[in-house]
C-alpha cells in the first residue's frame, strides 16, 4: 500500500471499490456491506491483504472479496457457526473457514445472513484474544 492509500480510512476505500467495480459485483458488495452495518452497528470495517474489506468485531467477522463472476463472503471461523437456512455454499471442507459466494442475479436472505453475521459475533466475543508471546 502506498503512504497516500495508507492515509485513507479503509471505509473510503471499500466506497472507492464498489465505484471502480460498477457493476452488479458493486452493488452486492454495497447491499451485504448495509446488512452488516445493520446487524452490527459498532463493526470496524479494514482493508487487509491488498485490497480486501474486512468487518471486524471482537476479531474478523468476514471479509468481501471480489471476482469476475462472484462476490465471496468469507467467514473466519464459518465452521463453528450454526447456518440452518445454508447461506453457506463454498469452502465447506475446510476445517475452520466457511464462505457465501454471491453470483449475478443472486439474492440473500437478509435475516439468515444478519443472523449469521451477530452469531459470528458472538463467537468472536466468547473467546478470549489470543495473547502475543512476550
Amino acid at each position: 500500500m502506498t503512504k497516500a492509500a495508507a492515509a485513507v480510512s479503509p471505509s473510503a476505500l471499500i466506497d472507492a471499490r464498489i465505484r471502480e467495480l460498477g457493476d452488479w459485483r458493486g452493488a452486492m458488495l454495497a447491499h451485504v456491506r448495509a446488512l452488516i452495518k445493520q446487524s452490527v452497528p459498532d463493526v470496524v470495517e479494514e482493508w487487509k491483504w491488498r485490497g480486501v474489506p474486512v468487518w471486524e468485531c471482537d476479531g474478523i467477522i468476514c471479509t468481501g472479496e471480489t471476482y469476475k463472476s462472484a462476490v465471496k463472503l468469507t467467514f473466519a471461523k464459518g465452521a463453528a457457526l450454526d447456518d440452518p437456512t445454508g447461506l453457506f455454499n463454498a469452502s465447506l471442507d475446510g476445517n475452520v473457514r466457511r464462505a457465501i459466494d454471491l453470483h449475478d442475479g443472486d439474492s440473500i436472505d437478509e435475516n439468515a445472513f444478519k443472523a449469521l453475521i451477530r452469531a459470528a459475533v458472538a463467537l468472536n466475543a466468547s473467546k478470549p484474544p489470543k495473547r502475543k508471546p512476550k
